[in-house]
């Protein structure tokens, strides 16, 4: 088990850091589908803390420390502020959506692997909480302006968390420092996310033909 004492600072430090950098994506959004001051905010709460209220809920630590520590909320009404506000400038930043998202999902992915191993989980189940805290919020952004979650449709998006949740947990059962495992881990799944995105790596889907999309010649005992 890791001591959560002493990794206590990196917790809070990464949980912080990506719930601001996910806390700008949903406020991204939020302008993007021309949400009142009020909706922006509330997309980038619920972006910034879905993930850590989802694995909390999961390792029995409860009240999640979204609810109950001020630094979340105030971290997350900081980061939409600035969205609404100076959403020009943001924007100016080169698909800022998709940086900020990667950011989160990077730090959420190593701090929902770590909180995972210093609450006695196993590796295998701290690997999966850590890919679940990172998409978690991405998703519910998603869910709240009624599109179907980048997780379901992107390039190595849940996958990148994953991989990153791996190499964070390896490192720690390897003997290795804390921050070093983190940045691994964080810049693995980062750097994974951006070149899925830049080279367009994507996943094996279905090859379905849905039934209006196929000829009258396809359907037995229609056609000549």
């Amino acid at each position: 088990m890791v001591d959560v004492i002493s990794i206590r600072p990196v917790l809070d430090l990464l949980d912080l850091a990506g719930t601001f950098v996910f806390a700008l994506s949903g406020a991204m959004t939020g302008v993007r589908h021309r949400l009142d001051l009020f909706g922006v905010l509330v997309l980038a709460f619920a972006a910034a803390t879905a993930g850590g209220i989802g694995r909390d809920l999961l390792i029995g630590a409860v009240p999640p420390a979204a609810i109950v520590d001020w630094r979340y909320l105030a971290v997350s009404l900081a980061a939409g502020l600035v969205v609404f506000l100076r959403f020009r400038e943001v924007e100016r930043l080169r698909n800022p959506i998709l940086l900020f998202d990667a950011a989160g999902l990077a730090l959420f992915a190593v701090s929902g692997a770590l909180k995972a191993l210093a609450s006695g989980l196993g590796p295998v189940a701290a690997v999966l909480l850590g890919m679940l805290t990172g998409i978690g919020g991405g998703m519910v952004r998603d869910l709240l302006v009624a599109e179907v979650p980048i997780v379901l449709r992107a390039d190595l998006y849940a996958v990148a968390a994953l991989a990153g949740a791996v190499v964070t947990v390896l490192c720690q059962w390897s003997g290795l420092p804390v921050v070093v495992g983190a940045v691994a881990g964080a810049l693995l799944c980062f750097g994974l996310r951006l070149v899925a995105i830049r080279r367009r790596w994507r996943l094996p889907t279905a090859p379905f033909q849905s039934d209006s999309s196929r000829s009258s010649s396809d359907v037995p005992g229609v056609g000549g």
